[in-house]
């Protein structure tokens, strides 16, 4: 089995697409058509990590954090960095990141934090926008279900918990075909009128391509036509944070022991108490303190994140209770989200969690 199998488990999960424009999630060293002998999955890479992977025969480290964030000059090991790209690259190992793609994704961070804490009726709190297109095409009445399959399993037709999605309008179409043509009906220099059927669905900007390359796949016609219009509806399926609904209503201070039990958290830092009940709760892991205005607006009781700056403590006033757990602790989850999702596709690969905390934060 080849590395890039490997990541295509991980990038059906969470697509690269769905990443922030900052961000750098993908290979950052390696081929990814060298044979895969094994993958270690951690929060961060360090050379501790690397050295893990070496002891344990790994030649493919996906991590949650990209080593490479910023544009290198040079590469001279001046730094743990540089270190860890040299050290990796002298041992054929390669480096991948799944970062703000799978905090975005349907089924990635947040949505594993929902789990751990029994949250029910999980939702994306801030979906994708600029993200949907309109899809139309018109195809003989012949060939409509065929065309209709082949784009929805390309990714078209996909709203909320719903596939398949189109509208379908019946019409006529024409065309006259030139000298050098090939049509699939109709002569050489006659009007032809033809029963059609219009297809309108929707589908992701990501998804373009192979929904226009399935399109062209199966459409009789030597010249398909289609259109492509951007959208304003949101894309609810992706996007940042998650609410969901507590099983049962609990005290404030019963919600924070819950939260630093379930996480085995050193501590929680938390906002003034409202002497309010906790069930309605937002949470975004990693730095996702940004959030806290659409926490508020959705009407959470709580919102809880990995890190918070000083006024923010201030700034929900008594709006909601905001609780932060460490930007490590709320991400630490991402291992598991690997290792199950190449374990449900190749049960038999080898694949390990790192043992190395690699929590730059410590406590006293």
């Amino acid at each position: 089995m080849r590395i890039k199998e490997i990541l295509q488990v991980i990038e059906t999960l969470a697509p690269l697409p769905l990443q922030e424009v900052y961000d750098n999630s993908g290979i950052q060293v390696g081929d990814p058509n060298r044979e895969a002998t094994g993958a270690l999955f951690c929060i961060d890479v360090t050379e501790e990590v690397i050295d893990e992977a070496i002891s344990l025969k790994c030649n493919l480290i996906i991590a949650h954090h990209p080593i490479a964030f910023k544009p290198f000059k040079s590469l001279t090991g001046k730094n743990y960095v540089e270190r860890c790209m040299i050290k990796a690259i002298k041992n054929d190992i390669t480096l991948y990141a799944a970062h703000t793609n799978l905090d975005n994704a349907d089924g990635g961070v947040n949505f594993k934090l929902a789990t751990i804490l029994g949250l029910e009726d999980v939702r994306i709190l801030t979906p994708k926008s600029n993200s949907l297109l309109k899809f139309v095409t018109t195809v003989p009445d012949s060939h409509a279900e065929i065309v209709r399959n082949a784009i929805f399993n390309a990714g078209a037709g996909n709203i909320g918990e719903y596939d398949s999605c189109s509208y379908n309008l019946e019409g006529k179409g024409t065309f006259r075909a030139k000298e050098g043509a090939n049509p699939h009906v109709g002569e050489i220099g006659e009007l032809h009128f033809e029963s059609e059927v219009r297809i309108e669905t929707v589908v992701p900007a990501m998804k373009k391509n192979e929904v226009v390359r399935a399109l062209i796949a199966v459409h009789p016609y030597e010249e398909p036509v289609y259109d492509l219009y951007p959208i304003a509806n949101d894309w609810a399926q992706h996007g940042t944070g998650v609410v969901g609904v507590l099983p049962e209503s609990m005290s404030e201070q019963d919600f924070l022991y819950m939260l630093k039990d379930t996480f085995n958290l050193h501590h929680v830092s938390h906002s003034h108490f409202r002497g309010k009940e906790i069930r309605e709760v937002a949470l975004c892991g990693g730095s996702g303190a940004f959030l806290i205005d659409q926490a508020i607006d959705y009407g959470a009781d709580v919102f809880v994140t990995g890190e918070a700056k000083y006024n923010d403590y201030y700034d929900i006033e008594d709006k909601l209770l905001l609780a932060v757990i460490g930007h490590y602790e709320s991400e630490i989850c991402t291992k598991e989200i690997f290792y199950d999702a190449i374990s449900k596709k190749y049960p038999n690969f080898v694949m390990h969690l790192s043992a190395f905390d690699t929590n730059p934060v410590n406590y006293l």
